[in-house]
């Protein structure tokens, strides 16, 4: 299948119910609390994990659900409705999950991936760090070799998971000045000596996703926690990308969405000169950008999962998906903001929270600036080719 589904199996349909209604009876209640608190979700993600909305990226060869791309879209844009906080703590596994799925050996996959079917069990994804985000091959943290293994030095920034993971998927590199041929990936247990969690981040939106700074000093790591060969890490890694791009995506819609429908319901309540503001064109027009941009956005998603369920290369569309629909969801709740007028600039809202939580979707999994870099790069390449 190489094009977009326009309408959803009768299984998927089901699946979408079973996400959108635990989503606004679990999560959308207990959202406004957490962003407050910043306390990590864990009653949520273990009843996450009882329904079967973890780990939803695993294949069934590897005891997963074996969901295509498509469905796990559907998923995560319903998570991201109820809050995208702790949507991203549900979903960062899967991140993780990412590169491990594509390079992980059958011993890998026992220790580390069966397991969190067992119990609700976290992953982290340590590539990014204080001196190297979107440049992915400027990476510092080094892997020495060491006896029959491996030491690792360095600093990983921005951690989604960080002090709540059980292993963690590590990008290194065994000499710096070499780029990307270098780098070398690793699943590792996050209990390993030399292993040092730093504090919670504060951040602006996403307030109860766990992100921190972990520091690597003299870990030893074994040979038998290597990802693919020496070498291998860069594209290991770019290849994790493809498959978490359409899902952050999604999660993206999920924020435009739920901003909409409040701005909506608003509209339709709020009366000023003797009417509902949804009778002024201002008004009126911008509800009809919200829902033509949200449904662009989510097509581009449904495209991008669609290549990836089809065995093509979704690279390019993956970009498309995450660039758009992370500026879509920017916009579309500051219009909302807009609609609220005062009252949506005060946290009693819901507006203001996914105002703020929108604004990592143009960064994270790569900015905007890095997707149109890799959308123009394959335009051009498709040219000059003929």
């Amino acid at each position: 299948m190489s094009t977009p589904m326009f309408r959803l199996s009768d299984d998927q349909q089901a699946i979408q119910k079973t996400a959108r209604e635990f989503a606004r009876k679990e999560m959308m209640p207990q959202a406004a609390k957490h962003d407050v608190s910043m306390e990590y979700p864990t009653s949520i993600i273990k009843k996450a994990h009882e329904t079967g909305l973890m780990n939803i990226s695993v294949p069934e060869s590897m005891g997963g659900p074996g969901l295509d791309h498509l469905t796990q879209s559907v998923i995560v844009e319903e998570l991201a409705y109820g809050c995208s906080g702790m949507a991203t703590a549900i979903t960062a596994n899967d991140l993780a999950l990412g590169p491990v799925l594509v390079s992980a050996n059958p011993a890998q996959v026992e220790e580390f991936i069966k397991p969190m079917f067992n119990e609700p069990q976290m992953a982290a994804y340590c590539v990014t760090e204080p001196g190297a985000g979107s440049d992915v091959a400027g990476i510092r943290t080094t892997a020495k070799k060491d006896g029959d293994g491996y030491l690792l030095n360095g600093e990983k920034m921005w951690i989604t998971n960080g002090s709540k993971a059980a292993w963690y998927f590590v990008l290194a590199t065994m000499d710096p000045a070499a780029g990307h041929k270098a780098m070398v990936a690793f699943v590792i247990p996050a209990n390993l000596d030399g292993i040092k969690v730093g504090k919670k981040e504060i951040n602006m939106g996403q307030r109860c996703s766990d992100t921190r700074g972990i520091v690597f000093n003299n870990v030893k790591v074994s040979k038998k926690y290597l990802l693919g060969n020496e070498g291998d890490g860069f594209k290991i890694a770019m290849k994790a990308f493809d498959l978490s791009r359409p899902a952050v995506a999604a999660l993206a819609v999920g924020i435009a969405q739920c901003a909409m429908d409040h701005a909506v319901k608003y509209a339709l309540e709020r009366k000023t000169f003797g009417k509902p503001i949804a009778e002024h064109q201002a008004v009126a027009f911008m509800i009809a950008d919200m829902a033509k941009d949200i449904e662009a956005a989510r097509l581009l998603v449904w495209k991008s999962a669609s290549e990836l369920d089809g065995g093509g290369r979704n690279t390019k569309f993956a970009s498309f998906a995450k660039c758009f629909a992370g500026d879509i969801a920017v916009r579309i709740t500051q219009d909302a903001v807009q609609i609220f007028g005062g009252y949506g600039y005060s946290n009693e809202y819901p507006v203001e929270k996914l105002y703020r939580d929108a604004k990592i979707t143009q960064i994270y999994e790569g900015t905007q600036q890095i997707q149109r870099l890799i959308i123009s790069r394959a335009v051009f390449a498709e040219y000059q080719k003929g």
